[in-house]
């Protein structure tokens, strides 16, 4: 066991972390002691991990594939860094979304609505006022495309999803259907984010494969639609025949999901102090099982 020491502390890691170059991670790593290590440490399919299993490991982006689903294999426990769920529709990003053993929380459970507060002092628009008077929403349905990495991860093709989900559409409404690209990141906020797009078209319904966009339409006041596991997964439409007469949730579930999501996302300053970490640990901020 002595090759699994580290060389700075002479004792075994309790957390590892891939990339040393990734300007986030720096700060998760330093919050949580993490040893930095190869990424085929990991990943590789042909040898062993020279590191136990029940070290967690951390990383970040979805690029990141192969360590995903080698840890569900495997058991071993992971931390998942991307954009934060709520609050970045502004110009510089604010939060970051970290995720144990899964890459996005798909459960949620009551909490304090004080992040969620907290979070609507620094970004107003996130005040949540229910579901959108249906005359004012009447409109087409907003198809919002997955990326490159999410098409990647799920391993299907984008044009093919498209094809396949307008016509499925198309079998219970003739609504317009709009398409939305993820595009840049300027073409996602402020005046160019899902809840303007819906606001300004007057949109009836999204409908996304795992996109935030699904969170955005419905913290906006309107239905999502989703065809992958995701953050609003208890409280989103996912059969396409329910199209004309979907389901959208009551005000306090809603608020239930808000409270939760606030806290499985921090700022740089929580990950560098530990606080990220310690809860997701001491309010076991997680969905229970892992996979593999």
């Amino acid at each position: 066991m002595e090759r699994y020491k580290t060389k700075a502390f002479g004792q075994m890691p309790r957390m590892l972390y891939i990339d040393g170059d990734d300007q986030i991670m720096k700060h998760w790593q330093y919050g949580t002691g993490a040893c930095l290590i190869d990424r085929k440490d990991i990943s590789s399919k042909i040898t062993e991990s020279p590191w136990p299993n029940d070290i967690p490991v951390s990383f970040r982006s979805m690029t990141k594939r192969k360590e995903i689903w080698k840890c569900w294999e495997t058991g071993r426990p992971f931390f998942y860094i991307d954009n934060g769920y709520m609050g970045n529709l502004m110009k510089r990003k604010e939060y970051y979304r970290v995720v144990k053993n899964n890459i996005q929380h798909t459960k949620y459970k009551e909490m304090p609505g004080d992040r969620f507060e907290a979070l609507q002092r620094f970004a107003p628009y996130m005040q949540y006022h229910g579901r959108k008077p249906l005359k004012l929403q009447n409109g087409p349905i907003l198809l919002v495309t997955p990326s490159e990495k999410p098409c990647q991860f799920y391993n299907i093709d984008r044009d093919k999803w498209v094809s396949d989900t307008v016509a499925e559409i198309r079998k219970y409404t003739q609504r317009e259907i709009i398409v939305r690209n993820k595009g840049l990141r300027p073409d996602r906020i402020k005046e160019n984010s899902v809840a303007a797009q819906c606001m300004r078209d007057h949109i009836w319904a999204v409908v996304t494969y795992q996109s935030m966009a699904a969170l955005e339409a419905m913290h906006y006041g309107i239905p999502a639609f989703t065809m992958a596991p995701n953050c609003v997964d208890q409280l989103a439409n996912k059969n396409l025949e329910a199209i004309e007469d979907p389901f959208y949730p009551e005000y306090h579930e809603m608020m239930k999901l808000l409270h939760y999501l606030a806290y499985c996302q921090y700022r740089l300053d929580e990950m560098r102090s530990g606080l990220a970490w310690k809860l997701i640990e001491g309010e076991k901020l997680y969905d229970e099982a892992i996979k593999g």
